[in-house]
């Protein structure tokens, strides 16, 4: 009964963080708005494809969740194609972002949402395919 990948990450917030959420993850990320199954909250369930992989819900409690805190989640990560392009979106749209190249060569950039959210592009083209991990787990250093 082995994990073999993850199926969707879950936010919760009010309704206009929720819209502001849905456009950043389909204006910027690039995400279409799917087909959600019947729920008892309101919400959207954001695809890959045909795949739902951010959902998104109105919250169930008296009182929101806050914004902008440091908590044990720190982001999703999403892997992409054409760093180049997806840099010109994004200052197009002026979002602030930093980039950085992962000892595998893999380039990645990371951004937060509008509820503060990190949120990761990777951009595995650049990865070095004889790159190969320290056994004991470092991925920051190379055999």
């Amino acid at each position: 009964m082995p994990v073999t990948e993850i199926n969707h990450v879950n936010f919760r917030s009010d309704r206009e963080t929720m819209h502001k959420l849905k456009d950043f993850y389909c204006d910027i990320i690039g995400l279409t708005v799917g087909k959600r199954v019947a729920s008892t909250t309101y919400g959207y369930w954001l695809c890959i494809g045909n795949n739902d992989v951010v959902h998104l819900a109105e919250y169930k409690t008296p009182t929101a969740p806050e914004l902008h805190v440091h908590g044990t989640y720190d982001h999703v990560s999403f892997t992409c194609t054409d760093m180049p392009a997806m840099e010109a979106h994004l200052k197009a749209h002026h979002i602030a972002y930093t980039s950085r190249t992962l000892a595998s060569g893999t380039k990645q950039i990371n951004l937060k949402d509008p509820a503060g959210n990190g949120v990761e592009l990777n951009f595995e083209e650049y990865a070095d395919p004889n790159y190969v991990m320290r056994p004991s787990g470092d991925p920051n250093a190379a055999v």
